[in-house]
């Protein structure tokens, strides 16, 4: 008894990359057999009423799940011709690990993360940039008050629409390897941003029973 309740291995991911448990044969001929009568059903259409009705399982449970209702607001975007000192202070002073680059008609045109100095300074980690700070005397020869936001800034930005569902949120995380990305109107200008930890966060809360 305690054998046939183990977890089993999680199965391929459906369209949208979400992961399922996947039935053998074997599971669904036991549950068949502890229905009563007779079914005229293969188990092949079994398992493709099963996937579909997981799909659907998930949209009623995430349908709640929007951008416009996790992101955050208020978030004072970078411009493209600001040097990266001051952008660099700028994301210090935001507490986010990252900020949107914004043209003159507010419209997102890229977002510089931690990770962009990173590669700018030629460092694959924070730890391995300290360690090279300490060993040159805590110099760093960059000249970041003398290069814009623009030539280092990752572009073009991954975003998502306000209305952006639990799917689309999914798929756009999945494009990119940041903690956050903008959230943008139809025309593309900044509304606000959608941080990975709020939304798996979300995520957690709407999954549970």
């Amino acid at each position: 008894m305690m054998e046939r309740f183990r977890s089993p291995p999680p199965g391929p991911p459906d369209a949208d990359g979400l992961p399922e448990v996947e039935l053998t044969d074997q599971d669904i001929l036991d549950a068949m057999h502890e229905i009563p009568g007779y079914l005229d059903i293969t188990t092949a259409d079994f398992r493709a009423v099963y996937h579909l009705a997981h799909r659907h399982a998930i949209d009623r449970l995430l349908r709640g799940l929007r951008a416009s209702t996790l992101m955050r607001g208020g978030v004072a975007p970078l411009l493209p011709d600001m040097k990266l000192d001051a952008a660099a202070r700028a994301l210090v002073h935001s507490g986010f690990k990252s900020l949107p680059v914004v043209d003159a008609g507010e419209r997102v045109i890229g977002v510089l993360t931690e990770s962009d100095f990173l590669r700018r300074l030629q460092a694959d980690t924070f730890l391995e940039l300290l360690l090279r700070m300490i060993e040159d005397s805590c110099e760093v020869s960059h000249r970041c008050h003398e290069t814009p936001v623009s030539e280092a800034m990752s572009a073009p930005a991954v975003v998502v629409g306000p209305e952006a569902g639990f799917r689309q949120m999914v798929a756009a995380f999945r494009r990119h390897e940041g903690r956050a990305m903008p959230v943008v109107d139809a025309e593309g200008r900044l509304l606000g941003m959608l941080l990975r930890k709020d939304f798996l966060g979300a995520f957690d809360w709407a999954m549970l029973p």
